[in-house]
């Protein structure tokens, strides 16, 4: 499996990561248009590390968490894009995939918000297209986990093998581990992106004067309401609530169609150091970022959301294909060898079934046996 075919994939993936490096570069801004994904151009493969501090197992691990093998194919390694960084090859510009320009400036002064270029409705409009966008990832991520299992429901070997890296992006790409870890890092991706390119968690620098360049923060914890992808109902978007405006070249005061609104570069959180085992932060590198705690924020909630969204996933798989199976497939997911592995799990929790049943039964038997012993008048 370390053949040809293996060293083309990962050929593809270090061509696509110098191309983005590159486009950074001679661009600034395009293709980094949230957490960064690569080691270069300003970014750290920030959605990598939060991706890890999330739901990487630590040095033990359980069913909840992903092992090795498997976080490196949904977060990333540094050498290659993982399915949380594969908006950035494919999706760059689109801002459904970064929830960007959904801007609007409101500071609690109606000539303010009268004179703002977009109104509270077309802001509005554009995140609801974000979580829109998102939740059909999430779905996706669901329907293509029903190929992780065969017909027989038992794990299949050959559409969880991890011999060569998933290819994110890529139409050959046909495992349905791969297929469903890319859909569901492309959900996460957008919902991380939204801590660090909206004003929902941070605050705005209260040495400046409030306006498109310094946006009030609302100082909301995570995880927002707004991101259920699995429901379908229309989420109610605060009235304060602002992302973004993104355009190439992405600069504070905006231009072009960002001319006089709140930019992507005046609000987002992007660059710093995160801590893969802790979430931990220091070293913003962007002016919004640098106010107060403000890249810690974006970071922690991006982690919680995280967290919330793999909790999701695994419940929208037991809705969907029962709990035994739901199980079986979010153990397909997170585990290097599921085939072997999973197997075992089952086994284990049948034997532990089976054995709380033998117990039960025998202390229902003594109980009877008691019962038979005693005189009739002493029986209850």
């Amino acid at each position: 499996m370390a053949g040809g075919s293996g060293g083309w994939r990962r050929g593809a993936g270090l061509l696509a990561s110098l191309l983005l490096a590159g486009s950074v570069a001679l661009f600034p801004g395009t293709g980094a248009s949230g957490f960064g994904t690569i080691a270069t151009g300003g970014q750290n493969r920030e959605h990598e590390r939060i991706t890890r501090a999330a739901v990487a197992c630590p040095e033990g691990d359980d069913d909840t968490c992903f092992q090795a093998r498997s976080i490196s194919q949904l977060a990333g390694d540094g050498k290659q894009f993982g399915a949380v960084g594969s908006p950035d090859l494919t999706e760059s510009l689109n801002p459904a995939a970064h929830c960007d320009d959904a801007d609007f400036l409101n500071d609690g002064d109606v000539q303010t918000a009268a004179g703002y270029p977009r109104t509270r409705d077309q802001a509005t409009t554009r995140l609801h297209e974000c979580i829109d966008h998102l939740r059909d990832r999430f779905r996706e991520a669901v329907t293509d986990a029903d190929g992780l299992l065969d017909a027989n429901g038992d794990i299949a070997g050959a559409e969880v093998d991890l011999g060569n890296d998933c290819v994110p992006g890529a139409a050959a790409e046909r495992r349905a581990k791969c297929a469903t870890l890319e859909a569901f890092g492309r959900a996460l991706h957008g919902a991380q992106d939204f801590y660090s390119h909206s004003n929902w968690a941070d605050a705005a620098d209260p040495s400046r004067p409030a306006g498109p360049e310094n946006p009030p923060g609302l100082n909301l914890p995570a995880p927002s309401a707004l991101f259920d992808l699995r429901g379908t109902g229309t989420p109610a978007i605060p009235d304060g609530l602002t992302t973004g405006c993104f355009v190439v070249p992405d600069q504070p005061a905006g231009v072009a169609k960002c001319r006089n609104r709140v930019t992507h570069a005046a609000l987002n959180k992007d660059t710093g150091l995160v801590d893969p085992a802790t979430g931990a932060t220091s070293d913003p590198t962007t002016p919004r970022g640098q106010v107060g705690d403000n890249f810690a924020k974006a970071v922690t909630g991006a982690i919680v959301e995280t967290r919330r969204q793999w909790d999701d996933l695994r419940d929208a798989l037991r809705t969907t294909y029962g709990r035994n199976a739901g199980d079986k497939m979010a153990c397909a997911l997170t585990h290097d060898d599921p085939v072997n592995d999973c197997r075992r799990r089952n086994a284990t929790m049948l034997a532990v079934v089976a054995a709380g049943i033998l117990l039960l039964g025998g202390a229902a038997v003594a109980r009877w046996l008691i019962v038979r012993r005693r005189p009739r008048a002493d029986r209850t």
